[in-house]
């Protein structure tokens, strides 16, 4: 068999250049792959839809964050709640005010002319109350009053308003029970936990009371300056009537009170008082209690109707009376009316002839203050004053202030030398004496030599008084002085014969007191009878003094020595001088003006 051999196959060599449509290409090794760098994809359309998803994750996130930051808020406040409430005052004792009694000071004729505590008028009903009072204070403080909860939203934001656009503080936003509030229960202090009790105070009261009733309460209570407080006795210090018969002038007088009681008040300070109060009359004509004429008619005659009051006076006696009332039991905690012993014509003249002495004379000789006591023989003071000006120093130099008597005290060594059997025939050397380093001379320079003791007292020879003191005994003297009446302790040696220890001005005149009425000592008073303001009488001043206190003998021969002083001695200028009396006073009167003159 045989085979056949496949036909030899021939290339044309330009074939290979070739290619035919027909034939497919040689097949190629394939070539490495070159990187090819990724184009960035256009940022996809926002959708709707997404954005609605993330606008509600924002809110909800807010809404969670708010309510947490509520709760937190929430849970601080009743924390800051619960810390300022937990001592709180007894807010049950609101009927029941604690204050300082009512002490009411009237002179002998039975003018007042001091009063210390608290004064409070008669509590009145809202409808015994003149109705001018009322709604003068509700458009002046608080209009909203019978439609706020106790706190006035609204009135708020208006103070804080008013308050940033000035800068300062110009308005108030407290509501008429918030301020009755802190007036029963807080401290005025400008404090948070001031401020939060006092409104929790005020939503208590609310709660508590109707609104007739707190403003009743508010109206009885309310301070309203010098002392007084309720309208009632506002309208009885300021203008001599009850609250139930104010003006509509004195209502707004009494309203602007509430600002600022001391700067508007019309005792104080008349004009401030009287804009005041034409203030408030146009608050009422904006809240419509007034017209427009009814207020201007008001504010014309409102000066017309302003209490006129004399100038304060004797008030260095009134302070050195209330003193005198811690020793009498009786008027503990009570309101009482004190009868004193004063003479206020009397006082005023005093008063006016101290501030002529030491404006005139007393400028010139540098001297600033004074004092004077007046007494009746038997203690009665009827007049005192302690300084030039009690607004400019209230210290009182009549009972307080400790000053050497001087040339004051003699009469005591004289009197202790009568007593002991000298009389005033008896004669002393007057020539210099020496005890120690210790060696007093007489004002005047000069020695006489052998002098009576009646001219030795007129004329006021230390050396004579030195050598009395030392025969008699200093420890007699200081008995002597005691027993009329001088209870400072004394010094027990011969300087005591020149005043050389203190005693207070009314000790000595008290001292004085038995040269001018028999010999009998006294205890110097001014306060005859205690009673309550209805009337009843508590305590009434029982005794006259303490008796005899020398011998008539040797008061008979003090009156002598002490005639000698105007007919021979250092008063015989003063003589003719109208209205003195020829012997004792005007002795005492002498010492008196030479000792308070030597001791500025």
């Amino acid at each position: 068999m045989t085979t056949k051999r496949p036909p030899e196959l021939t290339v044309d060599p330009a074939d290979r250049l070739r290619f035919s449509s027909e034939a497919a290409p040689p097949p190629r090794r394939p070539a490495a792959p070159k990187p090819k760098t990724p184009k960035p994809n256009p940022p996809p359309r926002p959708s709707k839809r997404k954005t609605t998803d993330k606008q509600s994750g924002w809110g909800k996130r807010l809404l969670m964050w708010g309510a947490t930051l509520a709760i937190w808020v929430g849970i601080a406040v009743a924390g800051l709640i619960a810390y300022y409430a937990h001592d709180l005052p007894d807010i049950d004792k609101v009927t029941a005010p604690t204050r300082r009694p009512s002490i009411q000071f009237v002179a002998a004729d039975g003018q007042v002319f001091a009063a210390f505590g608290d004064l409070y008028g008669e509590s009145l009903d809202l409808p015994e109350i003149a109705p001018a009072i009322a709604q003068a204070v509700l458009a002046t403080e608080d209009r909203r009053f019978f439609s706020h909860f106790g706190i006035d939203i609204f009135g708020l934001a208006r103070a804080v308003w008013a308050n940033l656009r000035a800068g300062h503080v110009v308005q108030g936003g407290s509501t008429i029970t918030q301020q009755l509030a802190k007036n029963l229960f807080l401290t005025p202090d400008r404090t948070l936990k001031r401020k939060v009790q006092e409104v929790l105070m005020a939503l208590w009261l609310e709660r508590r009371f109707s609104k007739q009733q707190l403003l009743t309460l508010y109206l009885n209570r309310v301070y309203l300056g010098s002392g007084a407080y309720g309208v009632d006795a506002a309208a009885k210090r300021y203008f001599d009537v009850s609250a139930r018969r104010v003006s509509p002038y004195q209502a707004a007088v009494i309203a602007g009170l509430l600002k600022a009681p001391s700067r508007y008040s019309p005792l104080n300070d008349a004009e401030a008082s009287h804009k005041r109060a034409v203030e408030v009359l146009g608050n009422m004509v904006e809240a419509g209690y007034l017209d427009q004429r009814s207020a201007e008619m008001a504010a014309l005659g409102g000066a017309a109707q302003a209490v006129k009051r004399p100038a304060p006076t004797g008030r260095y006696f009134a302070d050195w009376a209330l003193s005198r009332l811690d020793d009498i039991s009786e008027v503990a905690g009570r309101d009482v009316v004190v009868r004193t012993t004063l003479d206020l014509g009397l006082q005023r003249k005093v008063e006016a002839q101290i501030q002529a002495l030491l404006s005139g004379p007393g400028a010139k000789a540098n001297v600033s203050q004074g004092a004077v006591v007046v007494l009746t023989p038997d203690g009665a003071i009827r007049a005192l004053t302690g300084g030039k000006d009690y607004d400019d120093s209230q210290f009182n130099r009549a009972t307080q202030a400790l000053r050497q008597p001087g040339s004051a005290f003699k009469p005591f060594v004289y009197l202790t030398a009568m007593e002991r059997g000298l009389a005033p025939q008896d004669v002393y050397d007057d020539a210099p004496v020496k005890l120690g380093n210790w060696s007093p001379g007489n004002y005047n320079g000069r020695f006489e030599g052998q002098v009576t003791l009646r001219h030795a007292f007129a004329n006021s020879t230390n050396t004579v008084a030195v050598r009395l003191i030392e025969d008699v005994g200093p420890g007699r003297v200081v008995a002597t002085a005691h027993k009329l009446g001088i209870t400072a302790d004394l010094g027990r040696d011969a300087s005591l014969a020149l005043g050389t220890s203190e005693t207070t001005l009314l000790e000595l005149t008290q001292a004085y007191a038995p040269f001018a009425n028999g010999g009998n000592g006294i205890i110097a008073h001014g306060i005859e009878s205690i009673a309550t303001a209805e009337g009843q009488v508590l305590w009434n001043r029982q005794g006259g003094g303490v008796g005899k206190v020398m011998s008539d003998q040797a008061l008979a021969h003090m009156h002598e020595m002490m005639a000698a002083v105007l007919s021979e001695g250092t008063g015989k200028a003063d003589r003719h001088h109208p209205g003195l009396p020829r012997c004792l006073v005007h002795g005492l009167h002498r010492r008196l003006r030479h000792r308070r003159m030597a001791g500025q």
